[in-house]
């Protein structure tokens, strides 16, 4: 590929503190990149660019760093809109919530799921996604878990064993089973096709004592942790990532002093969902309070069929700022270097010479009008792997 210089960079976010401003974000004006096949060759001021094979103009647009979206759900079937409409028009619905979705995905084909996999990845990409998390959990059964992983995994290397998202309905009498299940066959099959394994640690899904043996038999096969913690309640979530050294705790509503401390002193990233908060109508997480305890956040948007329907990370930013107490620098930074955290990355998410060539031009002077415009459509043209693809 040849050499391409973007330039007139009205403010390129770098998240180098060593370049422009010295802050978290290395803010730059009048800013140029210079991309070298699929890695950022050079950062600077545009009048000390070094010449290239072809010139982009960015017309004095703001550039951000590629979004890192490490918490998804994107290999399902079916619909539940019916469930969302009875939640915000506050009625009672019995649909079965996570067991609509997995009878769908087990009854589609392997095309029909790669389809709707591939076709929430595109709207991702053209809102700014340029890295992505994906799990299974939809199956519940060895059979479908394996068939996930193996499909995500032809899109993504970040990809996450969910077998235990909830007891499958064909153990619900048996819950241990279930467990004996997911550590032994289950984990046999899926551990090639994966990257992480997760469990929903809460109330109705698995306890501490169950999420600890699902964790540790994963990390005995080669995978590492991370955890759906303390979503709908206080629970031994956070404090078994922090033991586990998991790589993220997802969600993390439900806080104690102890667990935000626990956090803060630990290498597990508190990686925050809006959308599954918007899309219910619970309460928000404290950003605010994990940041100024020393946590690092990362945010992304749980793209699931229930909970949290959006694959849109600026729509993340604009919630995490109007009701989760980030300023706009920190919901940008959580959304691109923060979710490099949480998939334990240093490649992508920073704009520095060397990372991988990732990074969107927003229809904005500013990374700010993320939140200052919500619900517009800014990303005006995205770069991964240093093709223009959106």
């Amino acid at each position: 590929m040849p050499t391409t210089l973007i330039t007139n960079i009205a403010s390129l976010v770098t998240n180098d503190p060593s370049q422009g401003d010295g802050t978290p974000l290395g803010l730059l004006t009048d800013a140029a990149v210079v991309l070298d096949g699929e890695t950022i060759a050079w950062v600077g001021p545009a009048a000390k660019a070094p010449a290239a094979d072809e010139t982009y103009d960015a017309k004095g647009r703001a550039a951000i760093p590629g979004f890192v979206d490490s918490h998804s759900h994107l290999v399902f079937a079916g619909d539940r809109t019916q469930e969302f409409n009875a939640r915000m028009s506050g009625r009672a619905y019995s649909a079965g919530g996570i067991r609509t979705t997995v009878a769908a995905t087990r009854a589609a084909t392997d095309a029909e799921l790669e389809a709707n996999l591939t076709h929430y990845l595109r709207e991702a990409l053209r809102q700014g996604t340029t890295t992505f998390e994906t799990k299974s959990g939809y199956g519940l059964n060895t059979e479908d878990e394996a068939r996930a992983l193996r499909i995500a995994a032809a899109h993504t290397d970040e990809v996450t064993f969910l077998g235990a998202h909830i007891v499958s309905p064909d153990y619900a009498e048996d819950p241990a089973a279930y467990v004996e299940l997911v550590t032994g066959e289950m984990l046999e099959a899926c551990a090639p096709h994966a990257r992480w394994i997760d469990v929903f640690c809460e109330k109705g899904a698995f306890d501490g004592d169950q999420a600890r043996a699902i964790l540790t038999a994963g990390k005995a096969k080669g995978l590492h942790p991370r955890i759906h913690a303390n979503q709908l309640s206080y629970g031994p979530g956070v404090q078994l990532a922090v033991e586990l050294a998991a790589a993220s705790a997802d969600h993390c509503t439900h806080l104690t002093d102890a667990d935000v401390d626990a956090l803060a002193n630990s290498s597990t990233v508190a990686t925050l969902l809006p959308g599954a908060e918007f899309s219910t109508r619970a309460e928000w997480p404290d950003a605010r309070r994990l940041l100024d305890a020393g946590a690092t956040v990362a945010l992304s948007t749980d793209c699931n069929p229930g909970s949290s329907f959006t694959s849109s990370v600026p729509f993340c930013i604009a919630l995490a700022v109007r009701d989760m107490g980030m300023t706009p620098d920190e919901a940008i930074w959580s959304a691109t270097a923060g979710g490099a955290a949480a998939l334990r990355r240093t490649d992508v998410g920073f704009i520095h010479e060397g990372a991988r060539a990732d990074l969107a031009l927003l229809d904005a002077p500013s990374h700010v009008h993320l939140a200052y415009r919500p619900g517009v459509p800014l990303v005006s043209e995205v770069w991964r792997r240093g093709a223009r693809v959106a």
